[in-house]
């Protein structure tokens, strides 16, 4: 039985030696590295210039916000996002699907970019954020789980796979802050929001011409509820608006506080989560291992994404106020140091997926990887120690840095979301990706916590403490990868 389900792809998934015809990948991977793209070109060339919209003064087309707010609710908008793939997965497995899910939530991402770009104040940022954050969180955890369907269980090309996906989100993350941070400095920051969404209208039109291609099982609802149980979601759905109306109206969510809100609430949701998936009559002892394999590698996802999400926060912040941005006379904008790790990504992603490929059964295990993602994340902190108190830091200086965060996010990034799907029990695929975002959320909510605590004047024990907190984790991780992989049950 081991030999033969070793030899077996999934329903309705072509054997590994069969449908090579994008970079010996299944075709259909192309109709989603499309997608994923111009989404993340909306996303990227968006939040690119997010954190200077919300504390650049009015003259200067800003809100004139609190720094400190700033970058905070930038952390916790991201956070959000990352949250919001819960609503995503669930819709997904329960409901619709995860290729209608993946279609309505384009829409609803379009229509918050519009907001962002045609609404003036408080009122457009917010009501672009939050439809933004629910779209990208319904896209991101299907369109994993749609690429991770097009794989069999034991396909060796599924890592390989997911580093091209990555390519093609960086793509999108390269070119669209160049793109809205011209725009920005140039016409103003709503020009700047307004090609975020002609961007988004282009991966929309895309995928729905060619939606129809994909596996048979990117349609299927894994668990479907009940029809008698309708009028009680909707009851529960209508109950949390209100609660979080309320909490806003009465101010015990404020723009201070709502990084440790999101925080809060992506801690109970991953507990909730694990303890639901881990009770449930439908997972096997076999699939329960896997999940209790997930757990440290949960933790030190959060960790990871809370150093690397800083490029929109204290990363932001250093390329605006500290970065000698002069190229031959020229000031380029501060939000094109987004655009460095995306460059470094389509350089290095096709690099990393034929080394995974070609060592096939021989390369590292997953929870190696993330160790050593931990480790050279916490050497790219370290770097900015020799350059702290430099007036004009040289641009080299942060291209080296993020060479560094570049290095760390393809040991981990893609390499956990194929990790995600292969170890999803049958009943809560989806919602298994959505976990594995979740750990996103988490960190991506503690990078805009984290950033309140920067300054010029701290930079050093700011670096340095944070660097050397990530190198210990990777260290105790890498000691405890073998007993992790028992846990794993055969998943490498």
């Amino acid at each position: 039985m081991e030999q033969m389900s070793a030899t077996r792809t999934s329903p309705g998934v072509p054997s590994p030696s069969a449908d090579k015809t994008f970079f010996g990948q299944p075709k259909m991977l192309l109709n989603l590295f499309s997608v994923e793209l111009w989404e993340r070109f909306s996303f990227y060339g968006m939040q690119g210039i997010l954190a200077y919209y919300m504390y650049y003064t009015a003259t200067q087309g800003g809100l004139g916000i609190d720094e400190t707010v700033a970058v905070g609710l930038v952390g916790a908008y991201g956070g959000g996002v990352y949250l919001s793939t819960i609503l995503g997965a669930w819709l997904a497995d329960r409901l619709l699907g995860p290729e209608r899910v993946l279609f309505y939530s384009a829409i609803v991402i379009m229509a918050g970019h519009i907001s962002l770009a045609l609404l003036p104040g408080a009122g457009g940022l917010t009501a672009g954020l939050i439809m933004v954050a629910i779209g990208s969180g319904g896209l991101k955890a299907n369109a994993t789980s749609l690429v991770g369907s097009l794989y069999g269980e034991k396909d060796d090309r599924r890592d390989a796979g997911f580093s091209i996906f990555y390519m093609g989100i960086n793509i999108g993350g390269l070119i669209g802050p160049l793109l809205t941070g011209l725009l920005q400095t140039t016409l103003g920051f709503h020009y700047g929001f307004g090609a975020a969404a002609v961007g988004m209208a282009i991966g929309l039109t895309q995928y729905g011409l060619t939606r129809r291609n994909l596996p048979k099982e990117a349609h299927l609802v894994a668990n479907p509820v009940p029809r008698s149980r309708y009028r009680l979601m909707i009851g529960v759905g209508a109950a949390a608006a209100v609660v979080v109306i309320l909490a806003v109206l009465t101010g015990l969510v404020t723009a201070e506080n709502l990084k440790w809100v999101v925080v809060g609430i992506v801690v109970v949701a991953t507990i909730a989560y694990f303890v639901v998936i881990l009770s449930s009559r439908k997972v096997d002892a076999q699939e329960r291992s896997r999940v209790y394999s997930f757990i440290p590698l949960f933790i030190a996802s959060a960790a990871f994404w809370s150093l690397f999400q800083q490029q929109f926060t204290v990363v932001a912040l250093y390329a605006d106020k500290r970065l000698d941005r002069n190229l031959l006379g020229w000031e380029m904008p501060a939000s094109w140091a987004s655009s460095i790790n995306p460059v470094f990504i389509i350089v290095f992603a096709g690099i990393f997926a034929a080394l995974w490929t070609k060592l096939g059964s021989r390369q590292w295990t997953t929870p190696v990887k993330f160790a050593a993602a931990l480790v050279v994340m916490g050497l790219a902190y370290l770097s900015f120690i020799p350059v702290a108190g430099v007036a004009s830091v040289p641009l080299l200086a942060l291209v080296w840095i993020l060479l560094l965060f570049t290095i760390a996010e393809l040991l981990l990034s893609p390499v956990g979301l194929s990790l995600a799907t292969k170890l999803a029990p049958t009943a809560f695929h989806t919602q298994m990706v959505a976990l594995f975002f979740l750990s996103v959320a988490l960190g991506t909510a503690l990078s805009g916590v984290f950033a309140g605590y920067y300054h010029e004047d701290n930079e050093t024990p700011y670096f340095a403490v944070i660097g050397l907190t990530a190198i210990v984790l990777g260290i105790v991780l890498a000691l405890a990868a073998k007993p992790i992989r028992k846990l794993m049950a055969g998943v490498h």
